[in-house]
């Protein structure tokens, strides 16, 4: 069994990579960092630190690595089992072009094994919007062919992975916990047998409860810490007054997603829990800048800010605290982030309102503007 993760970074190795590698998979790396690929190819194995309440190291061996935008990675893609990506929203684009130029050529080499393409990232049907990347690439009669052939699961992912620096650079700092819920219906052939990987039948669900607990939490504290020039998330969540409001975000957002899917309402506020202590985990040391990183992202209509708003407003719930974490993202002033920098741009140039309009698609003349730039206001009394 053959699996190529896309993205070799410390999600790509830390989280994604090491579950197929335990689970008896060969495990190719393709990323376009050609010092990354070097040394993985020089290494052949890396450790994942687990450091946590409970501390333990994962070694991981025997993988290599290939250029991914390179024919090597299109040769790889030709007879392997399952492409897995962990690179981001923006660089799906990227891969699309060599996952699409290796399945023309397991057509055209009379491959008909399975292949399943799992988009690992941060946001909603992930997979879905690198199926529709790849199908663009793809002749008609390829198209026809992968549909039988090649299946694109859209997946819920959660692990912490913080850039914690190693002592040997390859190596990776995680916490213990971690959540990879694969969409059942969307396999072709088999589903896959791996440990640490959980097909779902309601994956919807699951994308909604994590992006907006973990992420809305993560989001909230991080924007409300960088206002208080604190450095890590642990950090912000032992200052009292950003913990209320990171667990009120949290709890609004979970509210409305006991309305829209069902869940028990008693078992969602034990997984808030269980998250704000993830968040307090001593032994990861998580920067806000790295959290935050990307507003212009996170404040946009299916994300984890806006959405979980508009779900609480639509069931007619409190919402306040959302406000609040919005408000602090609108503030989040990282010089070397390019969206920090556009964004503060625009409101000084453009105005609050229009940049609110602009950037989280709230229709201008909306109550929702006003009470996000109220919000912005507010928050820097916290």
């Amino acid at each position: 069994m053959k699996a190529i993760q896309f993205g070799a970074g410390n999600i790509g190795r830390g989280f994604i990579g090491a579950v197929l590698s335990q689970a008896g998979y060969e495990l190719v790396f393709a990323d376009v960092v050609e010092e990354l690929l070097s040394q993985i190819n020089s290494r052949r194995e890396y450790v994942v630190h687990v450091s946590d309440h409970n501390s333990y190291d994962i070694p991981v061996k025997g993988v290599r690595a290939v250029n991914s935008g390179s024919e090597d990675a299109v040769r790889e893609i030709a007879d392997a089992d399952i492409i897995t990506t962990a690179v981001g929203l923006r660089i799906l684009k990227f891969v699309a072009p060599t996952v699409a130029k290796g399945i023309i050529a397991r057509k055209e080499a009379g491959i008909a094994a399975p292949l399943n393409v799992i988009a690992c990232e941060n946001g909603l049907r992930a997979t879905s919007q690198l199926k529709e990347l790849v199908y663009a690439q793809l002749p008609q009669s390829v198209a026809l062919w992968a549909d039988e052939h090649v299946g694109f699961p859209d997946a819920a992912v959660d692990r912490i992975v913080p850039p914690v620096r190693c002592e040997v650079p390859l190596d990776v700092a995680v916490e213990e916990y971690f959540e990879w819920d694969v969409e059942r219906s969307s396999f072709v052939g088999p589903v896959p047998e791996i440990q640490g990987m959980t097909p779902v039948d309601n994956l919807l669900a699951y994308v909604e409860r994590k992006l907006f607990t973990l992420n809305t939490g993560h989001a909230t504290a991080a924007y409300l810490g960088k206002l208080k020039g604190i450095a890590t998330i642990g950090e912000c969540v032992a200052d009292e007054a950003i913990f209320e409001v990171v667990k009120g975000a949290m709890r609004q957002s979970g509210e409305g997603l006991v309305r829209k899917f069902g869940f028990d309402r008693e078992a969602h506020l034990a997984y808030i829990e269980k998250i704000l202590r993830r968040f307090s985990n001593p032994y990861l040391r998580d920067e806000c800048d790295r959290v935050g990183r990307e507003p212009l992202r996170k404040l946009a209509p299916n994300d984890r800010l806006i959405l979980p708003m508009m779900t609480a407003k639509s069931f007619g719930l409190p919402y306040d605290k959302l406000l609040l974490a919005i408000g602090a993202a609108l503030r989040f002033d990282n010089p070397q982030d390019p969206q920090s920098v556009e964004m503060l741009a625009a409101i000084k140039e453009e105005g609050l309102e229009a940049a609110i309009v602009k950037y989280t698609g709230i229709p201008a003349g909306d109550p929702l503007v006003s009470e996000i730039s109220e919000a912005y206001a507010k928050v820097t009394l916290l």
